[in-house]
């Protein structure tokens, strides 16, 4: 049987070349439909959604616990380990191939378990057990230093030695097209003699990937390479939304609190680890070297594309601010993991991890209007003289990506969200 990352794969669902959702990808979410049934498990391919509960209940899919794709989230399937993981993506993808007939030619079948996808509604893919925000570009922290530091104290003595991070909120993650409300809070502008409580006026978005933790790890273990690469189950697009201002006042001396605690946003699609292998790359030379608990054997960053636009209140459509790629992470998604567990804080299934905003090297890459706006003061300029420096109420963000193939894209839809008024 042909590797489901074969290149030269083809469903017999007719797939466009621009699609996010070839054969090659298969990436897994949670839908309903207009069937009144709950929320089930289901496959991307084309314009399609591919209802695995259905071909589950047809004996089209052999895994050990059937039930798992009648589940609203994807973490009783994830449970069930790598092998199954492997296991069902190939079986998959036999049946989607254009030359087996298994389901080609069950007309019936096919009616049942194929969904057009804007007849569906997606929901959250897992149910987070905990988020942790990783701070790993290199350029984005060093723009973020060097804007309130100095070039001289850009990055903090330890950054180059760890993955840098903290826990956020898992109650406040929400699925693609969730509206978000501005969020109030503590407000200390510079010159002002005490703080005051109100809406943000800094709000911003941040562009990172979302790590899927699919398998656990005991509490008090560490973690090595290969173990940590196991047990993450696949991606997300990750808008880490953050009110700046409120941060400003309140980080100092623990971190982020409540700047973060709002709402982060996340992709409906997760793109499995083994869809994205073909397009794993090497990170940049760290230097000094890692502790070696910290080393690397093998690459572990991704060529994978990642594209933001905002439609600002009053535009029709939505113009790109950034245009960026994984591959520029300082810190592997791998390293952040067996970081993460170094202590022996326990990892479980459906834990999602922030990678932290992703900025490249030029300009048009800056990965946070933070960066692009240079704290505020060089406004983007959009269409028709609309000018911005931070998020206004009624603006619209939407963030894509995706791996470019020879002939086909491994991609992940989009993340999308509105700023509603405080209220």
């Amino acid at each position: 049987m042909p590797h489901p990352n074969d290149p030269t794969l083809r469903s017999f669902i007719p797939v466009d070349p621009a699609s996010d959702f070839p054969i090659q990808n298969l990436p897994y979410g949670v839908f309903s439909a207009k069937d009144g049934l709950a929320p089930r498990v289901g496959v991307a391919i084309g314009d399609y959604v591919l209802d695995l509960w259905q071909l589950a209940q047809n004996c089209r899919i052999d895994v050990v616990e059937p039930g798992v794709f009648a589940a609203p989230s994807l973490n009783p399937f994830m449970a069930l380990g790598p092998e199954v993981w492997s296991r069902t993506r190939a079986r998959i993808s036999e049946l989607l191939r254009h030359d087996h007939a298994e389901l080609r030619d069950n007309e019936e079948l096919r009616r049942r378990a194929l969904v057009p996808m804007a007849d569906v509604r997606l929901h959250l893919p897992i149910a987070v057990a905990g988020y942790t925000d990783f701070y790993s570009s290199k350029e984005h922290a060093t723009n973020v230093g060097v804007m309130f530091r100095g070039k001289d104290n850009a990055l903090q003595p330890n950054w180059l030695h760890m993955p840098i991070a903290y826990n956020g909120r898992a109650s406040t993650v929400v699925v693609s097209g969730t509206q978000v409300k501005r969020p109030r809070g503590q407000l200390k502008p510079p010159g002002a003699e005490a703080p005051s409580f109100g809406p943000c006026k800094r709000l911003d978005f941040e562009l990172e990937m979302g790590v899927v933790i699919g398998q656990p790890s005991a509490m008090g273990e560490m973690l090595g390479e290969k173990q940590a690469e196991a047990m993450i189950f696949g991606f997300v697009i990750l808008n880490d939304w953050s009110a700046r201002d409120i941060q400003q006042w309140e980080y100092v001396p623990l971190g982020p609190f409540q700047a973060k605690a709002f709402a982060t946003s996340i992709s409906p699609w997760i793109v499995t680890r083994e869809a994205l292998q073909p397009f794993c790359v090497p990170g940049p030379v760290q230097d000094p070297t890692p502790l070696p608990y910290l080393q690397q054997t093998q690459p572990h960053n991704y060529d994978l594309t990642l594209d933001v636009a905002l439609r600002a209140t009053g535009m029709n459509e939505a113009a790109r601010i950034c245009r960026t790629n994984f591959r520029y992470m300082y810190w592997s998604s791998v390293q952040q993991l067996v970081h993460h567990a170094s202590s022996g804080c326990a990892m479980n299934v459906g834990d999602l991890l922030g990678s932290g905003t992703i900025s490249g090297p030029d300009k048009d890459q800056r990965g946070s209007l933070l960066e692009i706006s240079w704290n505020g003061s060089e406004p983007v300029e959009l269409a028709s003289g609309v000018k911005r420096t931070f998020l206004e109420d009624g603006d619209s963000l939407v963030m894509r990506g995706w791996c470019q193939g020879d002939g086909y894209r491994v991609g992940f839809g989009e993340v999308e969200g509105t700023i509603l008024a405080a209220g």
